[in-house]
């Protein structure tokens, strides 16, 4: 068996030599520095040890540089890990570097890269950009929604008041903040996304199931660890398990997924005729857009590739569904956590909804320009915490210089937008606290914004990359971070002192709180309210 092994490992290390992305290449490159790794496997360590891959990277770059070359497996990789580096790939080689890498979780949970975070960069991607800023996450559809956020919002407040209520009768225990910002997220996508109807699956055994296929799915496709992403020829043994997890999840999610179109196609079919389809949902708009590239069936070459199919409908759901609920109830759980440890901070946020809102009517979006404390405290969260910390990793389309190092056509291209965020370079005043004050002090925070122009803040990409839903994200995180702190008067449960509240992270797609956040919410706004809330359920 040794001797096996023995074998097995100078094999791997000679076709490491062989496979090395240096291989065929007649002139040197002159990469950014970096560690030198190990044979075969590089500097994987990096994405596997103790630390979660953000903050190991960041340690590295500490050592070599904001820009930083590593092999990873049978990979280069650059990581970018300051505003100016971020900015040469995010804005400057834009174009060059803005392909994505093949994976697993492209091929398979994303129907053979047809949706929207892991389609490479051509035909079919300025389809689904544009179907994004036109149709889906324009303004005037995100605005069309603004009645189920509210809605929403207050299912939120109903949700807490009940836990407040039943421990105030001795029968209930603290609140799970997660569970109900969850609930407000999920709820809220779909009823956006795929409908009214099964919004109603939250409180069923098969809501709950597939409530649990996306945790394993935030899990299992943003585990940038997966040694068969690195090594591909040894992608086959799946050591990990990942590829056979994705196929599982794949075929819950597509099951779920075709009842959706099922539903949605037989009521096209119903309607009268003559009559004009009338979108109720970004489903329907999807289906609609189907129909027409069936109709236009003489386009050019360029054009036919851009067709949105039926697999093409269901992999943009999964991606609105995955990017809509964990990103921002993500999010709202670190505010919290944050404001909780900082009782001056939540105090000043509830002094601002006092004096703006009162506390004779529920804060809307109408109010968020009115809120700057309130805007500049989920700035500041996302500095900390941005939910994406390497965001989706980049994928170079051609040989290209970058700040006068070479990064080779095929290199992955990591942004870590945490390590940016905390750079003392960008924020010298205490980089590691959480102070929204900063955000309100003049040249100092007050002009950055988190949309992709400020390269010191970049929790949602910059450039051709963009998260196309950030306008939506803002709304529902801040109208949501607005609501637990208008509606409810929170404190840290008996014992727990504020520097003593875990911040450990859970690294997956998104980076969550390891522990979820629990503390004891108390109603601070007029008895009417909460029962008129309660009479609208």
């Amino acid at each position: 068996m040794a001797v096996a092994l023995a074998a097995i490992f100078v094999i791997a290390v000679l076709r490491s030599v062989v496979c090395s992305p240096r291989g065929g290449r007649k002139k040197p490159l002159r990469l950014p520095p970096g560690p030198r790794g190990w044979p075969v496997f590089g500097s994987l360590g990096a994405l596997t040890g103790p630390l979660p891959p953000h903050r190991a990277l960041a340690a590295l770059a500490a050592r070599y540089g904001p820009l930083m070359h590593l092999r990873l497996g049978s990979h280069h990789a650059v990581v970018a890990s300051s505003a100016h580096t971020a900015r040469l790939v995010l804005k400057t080689h834009d174009l060059a570097l803005a392909d994505r890498p093949r994976t697993a979780a492209g091929e398979i949970t994303s129907y053979g890269y047809l949706g929207i975070v892991h389609t490479p960069y051509g035909a079919y991607w300025r389809m689904a950009r544009k179907l994004c800023a036109t149709e889906l996450f324009s303004a005037r559809r995100v605005d069309s929604f603004a009645r189920v956020r509210d809605e929403e919002m207050r299912a939120l407040a109903r949700g807490v008041f009940d836990d407040a209520a039943h421990r105030a009768e001795g029968v209930g225990s603290h609140v799970a903040v997660r569970e109900h910002l969850a609930r407000l997220t999920l709820r809220n996508i779909l009823r956006m996304a795929v409908g009214e109807k099964w919004s109603g699956c939250y409180g069923s055994a098969e809501g709950a199931a597939f409530r649990g296929a996306l945790d394993e799915a935030f899990a299992v496709t943003g585990a940038v660890s997966n040694v068969g992403e690195w090594v591909p020829w040894l992608g086959w043994l799946d050591v990990q398990g990942h590829v056979r997890r994705m196929k599982a999840l794949k075929a819950m999610f597509d099951r779920f997924y075709e009842q959706i179109l099922h539903e949605h196609e037989e009521r096209r079919r119903e309607k009268a005729a003559g009559e004009a389809f009338e979108a109720r949902d970004l489903v329907d708009v999807l289906l609609q857009r189907v129909e027409e590239d069936k109709v236009n069936d003489d386009n050019t070459e360029a054009e036919a590739e851009a067709r949105l199919t039926r697999d093409g409908v269901k992999a943009f759901i999964q991606d609105i569904i995955a990017g809509g609920t964990e990103s921002s109830a993500v999010t709202m759980e670190w505010a919290m956590t944050e404001l909780l440890r900082r009782p001056d901070a939540m105090a000043a946020a509830t002094d601002e909804l006092d004096r703006v809102v009162g506390r004779e009517r529920w804060v809307t979006e109408r109010d968020l320009p009115d809120l700057p404390y309130l805007d500049a405290v989920v700035k500041e969260t996302l500095r900390l915490h941005p939910v994406g910390p390497l965001l989706v990793p980049h994928h170079a389309r051609e040989d290209v210089a970058v700040g006068g190092y070479d990064v080779p056509a095929g290199a992955r291209v990591l942004v870590n937008v945490w390590a940016v965020a905390r750079d003392p370079a960008s924020w010298p005043d205490a980089p590691e606290a959480f102070r929204p004050e900063r955000f309100l002090m003049m040249g100092r925070g007050v002009d950055v914004d988190v949309r992709g122009a400020h390269f010191e803040l970049l929790p949602f990409g910059a450039g051709r990359r963009i998260c196309p839903a950030l306008g939506l994200a803002m709304k529902v995180v801040a109208v949501g971070v607005a609501t637990m702190v208008q509606r409810f008067q929170w404190r840290l449960p008996d014992g727990v002192a504020p520097e003593n509240v875990s911040m450990e992270e859970h690294f997956g797609l998104s980076t969550r709180r390891k522990v979820p956040l629990v503390a004891v919410a108390e109603p601070r706004l007029p008895a009417r309210l909460y029962v008129a809330a309660a009479v609208e359920k």
